[in-house]
């Protein structure tokens, strides 16, 4: 069976983006999430506005900022959570718009490596529900928001999880990975 692990960043008062839905305050997720570092990742999920933002990596300005973190972005094979159908523009793209928890219970038993799903809060909470994620890698950044969206908002089962390992970077952003506690 395959892995899912979620990779997402938050600020120290739990926040995944500020009031004004801004991301700009992390800083450790290159160092943290390296192509080197993810050979296993063969397929990425998102939910459908952090794969808007994601697209960027399809761009020549992406290529041109961190070209081994386009090359990777543009290889894998994406899949999309959304409400409604839609086209990706972005090649290598399945949208997932019709039970998407069943969706990804298929992917997750299908052959393969393992799913990386970056950001995407309301996709990850209603995969938890299910059961659906293995690992959760969380940086936390060293930045306060006062406000914003927390992190795992709109969980409506307790979801006990078990620390598996930390990791320090020198921008001060410590990688917290977490294993959901069985039973």
């Amino acid at each position: 069976m395959r892995k899912i692990f979620l990779f997402m960043n938050v600020s120290l008062d739990g926040y995944y983006e500020d009031a004004a839905h801004d991301i700009s305050g992390f800083h450790g997720d290159f160092e943290a999430f390296s192509p080197e570092n993810s050979g296993e990742v063969d397929a990425l999920l998102f939910g459908h506005k952090t794969y808007e933002m994601m697209k960027f990596w399809s761009t020549p300005q992406g290529a041109e900022m961190a070209p081994e973190i386009a090359k990777f972005m543009n290889e894998r094979r994406k899949y999309v959570a959304s409400h409604q159908p839609f086209e990706p523009g972005w090649k290598n793209v399945t949208v997932l718009s019709t039970d998407v928890p069943g969706a990804v219970k298929k992917l997750k038993e299908g052959p393969g490596k393992t799913i990386a799903v970056f950001g995407s809060n309301m996709l990850v909470v209603s995969l938890m529900q299910k059961e659906l994620v293995d690992e959760f890698q969380i940086m936390v950044n060293p930045v306060a928001f006062g406000v914003g969206s927390s992190l795992f908002k709109g969980l409506q089962n307790k979801a006990a999880l078990k620390l598996a390992d930390t990791r320090s970077f020198k921008s001060g952003t410590i990688l917290l990975t977490y294993v959901p506690v069985k039973g």
